[in-house]
């Protein structure tokens, strides 16, 4: 059963506050991320948060700029640059590779667009709100820092929550000029070198600086790579247009840019968020509009939040379908009918992979198992024989769902993706060539309740796995080898096979570390530099996670 808008519930748990010093720690490395928007009502329409002020544009105050309330009518959507691409029209298509990062030799994207590996597609879903700078500032001291990670931010608005968000886009360096379309270009580059095909654009609004973003997106996407593409995904619970003229006319808009994703027999890509939200009969409006005033061809992929419930009596005007999907590893079974119905009414199945879902200002949260929610819905989607993949989400971190490389994650999730990706492209799995360890924790305990001024805390969404105290060493070994761990104060070791294996040890007070050894060789190491503790301020249910294969 899909759960993104499900009511909250309460329940007990703490989070560890990180302060700036935590910033520093990873420092300005290269990232992903996108920002909360102002004038979409429904921004959290798409995911769960209230809607929410961040400022428009920089300046030396904590005061948010100039945000607009939704009008009482829908206007028509805003006129973007969606099929300009950058000025001077230029092409970037270089893809940056990750060397030794990864416990496999990654395919070149060549490899993966081509052949049989190049219908099977990998879309990750993008979150306007979220970009990877809010005001271009130093990340010790921007607005994520002040307003989003701190309880008392925006006037304590959030404080009843503890704080907007638990996470954040991996810093990066304030830039000059344009620095918000090279910031998106930098999350098409970080996208493209996983192995992603491209993005499925939650549009939020039609006007304002979602909508602005959206087409700068687009723009942003042909610059870096022409092959990468956007997938149009309006969001049904957030856009307020009873209209199908008006969303026909946004579509229309964005479908001028070459990077809007398109069949090769040239249809549009449209895939609604939550199509339930309107009839067949008026999607077929919808459908019928693009095509007569706008010469729009339409390949309808509906995204439902009740697939079984839907998915029949939107058979006729679909050429596929899609769920939001489970966050915990349990349960995810029902995956296989979902695929096997689409499949039998001759539609393609876009499978959501997930990584785990946290979301504080909702008062929910799923158990994600460390790492093995991301393995199981990959494996779902391996062995039902999805047609396509949506990781939700790409950057919804007032979800705590992202892939995105984040301050607590690093590129942890994006890389363990990139290695079920190929599997699922090329139908091999990748020959492991070096030794990697992935380190993912808590930083807190199940049962441990926060002891600042936070009231409303999250409690475990039903049908969900029990929460459990674990910390997982997810190993990648060439060999037979022994990997040691520390948790705590607790050392220890246990023998590793070749290929990949998950071994659960009992969370601790303190760090947590672990390295491969080898002919009394260390061949890995990873440590884990954020501490659990038994009482905490802010209650904080996200895994944190490390890779050895990259700097911290």
């Amino acid at each position: 059963m899909s759960h993104r808008r499900r009511p909250a519930v309460r329940g007990g748990r703490p989070l560890l506050a990180l302060l700036l010093s935590a910033f520093f720690l990873v420092g300005v490395c290269a990232a992903t991320g996108i920002a909360w928007d102002p004038l979409s009502t429904g921004a959290a329409g798409s995911r769960s948060a209230p809607a929410v002020d961040v400022p428009w544009s920089a300046g030396p105050s904590d005061a948010p700029g100039p945000a607009s309330s939704p009008p009482a009518t829908t206007p028509p959507p805003t006129k973007g640059a969606a099929a300009k691409g950058n000025p001077k029209g230029a092409t970037d298509t270089g893809a940056e590779r990750p060397t030794g990062a990864l416990p496999f030799d990654m395919p070149q994207p060549a490899a993966l667009r081509s052949g049989e590996a190049g219908k099977k597609l990998v879309f990750a879903h993008y979150f306007t709100p979220y970009p990877l700078s809010l005001d271009n500032a130093s990340a010790d001291n921007d607005y994520y820092t002040r307003n989003y990670l701190n309880p008392d931010g925006e006037s304590g608005k959030h404080g009843k929550y503890g704080g907007l968000l638990r996470d954040r886009p991996l810093p990066v360096a304030p830039k000059s000029g344009d620095w918000e379309f090279a910031n998106l270009q930098q999350e098409v580059r970080t996208a493209r070198a996983a192995g992603i095909d491209g993005f499925t654009l939650d549009l939020l609004s039609l006007s304002g600086r979602n909508w602005d973003r959206s087409n700068l997106l687009m723009a942003a996407a042909r610059s870096v790579d022409p092959a990468f593409k956007i997938m149009l995904m309006p969001d049904m619970t957030s856009l307020k247009t009873d209209d199908p003229g008006v969303l026909a006319e946004a579509i229309a808009t964005l479908a001028d840019a070459p990077s809007a994703h398109r069949l090769p027999d040239g249809r549009l890509v449209v895939s609604p968020f939550k199509a339930e939200e309107k009839s067949v009969a008026w999607w077929t409006e919808v459908i019928g509009i693009l095509k007569a005033e706008h010469g729009i061809r339409t390949a309808f992929v509906p995204l439902f939040l009740d697939f079984g419930a839907h998915s029949g009596e939107f058979a006729p005007i679909s050429h596929g379908f899609s769920e939001w999907g489970s966050r915990s590893y349990v349960g995810q079974e029902s995956s296989t009918r979902d695929v096997q119905r689409a499949h039998g009414m001759g539609k393609i199945w876009m499978q959501p992979v997930s990584v785990q879902d946290a979301r504080p200002n909702q008062g929910i949260y799923d158990e994600a198992g460390n790492t093995a929610t991301l393995r199981a819905t990959w494996t779902r989607a391996i062995e039902d024989g999805a047609d396509w993949v949506q990781l939700t989400t790409w950057n919804d971190y007032s979800e705590g769902s992202q892939f995105a490389p984040s301050l607590h994650n690093g590129h942890a999730y994006l890389d363990l993706t990139s290695y079920y990706l190929t599997k699922f492209k090329t139908g091999s799995w990748p020959k492991i060539v070096r030794d990697t360890l992935y380190l993912s924790a808590r930083t807190q305990f199940a049962h441990a309740d926060p002891t600042g001024d936070q009231s409303l805390v999250m409690s475990l969404r039903k049908g969900s796995a029990p929460p459990r105290d674990r910390v997982e060493v997810l190993s990648f070994l060439t060999g037979p080898g022994v990997v040691g761990t520390t948790v705590g104060s607790a050392l220890d070791s246990h023998e590793a096979p070749a290929g990949i294996h998950s071994e659960l040890l009992p969370l601790k007070a303190g760090t947590s570390a672990a390295h491969v050894v080898r002919g009394g060789r260390a061949t890995a190491k990873v440590e884990l530099p954020y501490r659990a503790d038994h009482t905490v301020e802010v209650q904080d249910l996200q895994y944190y996670a490390a890779t050895s294969g990259r700097e911290p």
